[in-house]
């Protein structure tokens, strides 16, 4: 018998609510019992992914933050989606050092932090439309 359980949320995309993925989503983890490397390689995979949302996607405004997480068996799934500006060139956007966000001292490590700490980082985005990002990673 396969052991599966998800959750899904939404949040808007103030900087302030990206602890508040991180902890829900390691919170949501702990029901696999991971090591504390595991963990906390998925509370900074996921800070990485919220930012993402909050300084890329929406820039001049605030919009929404979805998560949603899916447990099977020993593989935990995890997407963040936001219905932002999105991507224009994907394979541009995850070079490590690559930023749009010149206002500030960013240092475009975003995917790459993703890439590091998950077992396998997809990214999917159509500008105007917003950005899915899919990571996987097996905590059995």
């Amino acid at each position: 018998m396969q052991n599966e359980n998800y959750f899904k949320i939404q949040f808007p995309s103030r900087s302030v609510n990206e602890s508040f993925a991180r902890m829900t989503v390691a919170s949501f983890c702990m029901q696999f019992d991971p090591n504390i490397e595991q963990l906390n390689d998925i509370k900074t995979a996921v800070s990485e992914a919220v930012t993402n949302c909050v300084v890329h996607a929406y820039p001049d405004a605030t919009g929404t933050v979805y998560i949603t997480a899916i447990l099977k068996d020993s593989t935990l799934k995890i997407t963040v989606k936001d219905k932002g500006v999105g991507i224009p060139d994907i394979s541009q956007a995850m070079q490590p050092m690559y930023t749009t966000d010149m206002k500030s001292e960013r240092a475009g490590l975003g995917f790459a932090v993703m890439q590091a700490f998950m077992d396998k980082v997809k990214v999917y985005s159509k500008p105007g439309k917003g950005t899915r990002v899919v990571m996987t990673k097996n905590i059995g």
